[in-house]
């Protein structure tokens, strides 16, 4: 590819979280969102969250290649909560989540978001990709009762994995976490910088250069 053509960037993920987080970087990206049915046949919490992030870009990916889409850099993402090796998804309802909610009371618990970056320029081979994912660890202390009631009154734990968002109401049952706040809201924000600078070739650039290889359309 040449210095000159740039990517348009396209971030799979209807999450409001990931577009605020991802819009701080201030470079230009539009939304596309992947219709697969979130399953992995991986067995480890990562490995079944780095499945899902690159089964979510690469579907999309595809879509742009049948459409002949060119010059196109696709970044989705799956966070997982995750109990002692048990992964809690989002609940079911208001019941199912005050369960999840009392079983993370005064207990530690890991916050694993996997990252999938996918690049088609020409055609499908010449198309590539990378994943990772970053892990924090957070610690819940014992929650209290009207706390937790006025909370799930909110109706803010339905639609996040594990019943609860760290940038939300349910700040108050955490008492600290290990390792990076964006990973816990959903995107790892530090980790993602690092790994597109590498993707795109600007492994040390610091000036800004990287920024500019996005253009609107």
């Amino acid at each position: 590819m040449k210095i000159t053509d740039n990517y348009r960037l396209v971030l799979g993920s209807k999450s409001p979280r990931r577009k605020e987080l991802l819009g701080w970087l201030q470079i230009p990206f539009v939304i596309e969102i992947s219709s697969i049915e979130e399953k992995s046949m991986e067995i480890s919490p990562q490995k079944i969250a780095e499945d899902i992030a690159k089964q979510k870009g690469q579907d999309i990916l595809q879509k742009l290649i049948r459409d002949n889409e060119k010059y196109q850099l696709v970044v989705s993402a799956d966070t997982i909560v995750c109990l002692e090796n048990e992964i809690l998804g989002k609940p079911r309802d208001i019941g199912d989540a005050k369960n999840m909610l009392l079983r993370l009371s005064d207990r530690d618990h890991d916050v694993i978001t996997a990252v999938y970056i996918g690049k088609y320029e020409q055609n499908i081979k010449d198309s590539c990709y990378k994943v990772f994912s970053c892990k924090t660890k957070v610690h819940f202390k014992k929650i209290d009762k009207d706390l937790l009631q006025n909370y799930l009154d909110s109706g803010d734990s339905l639609d996040k994995a594990g019943a609860y968002g760290i940038q939300g109401q349910s700040l108050t049952f955490i008492d600290r976490i290990e390792g990076s706040y964006s990973n816990v809201v959903g995107f790892p924000l530090d980790m993602f910088i690092d790994e597109l600078k590498n993707f795109l070739g600007y492994p040390k650039e610091s000036t800004g250069q990287w920024r500019k290889r996005f253009r609107l359309s």
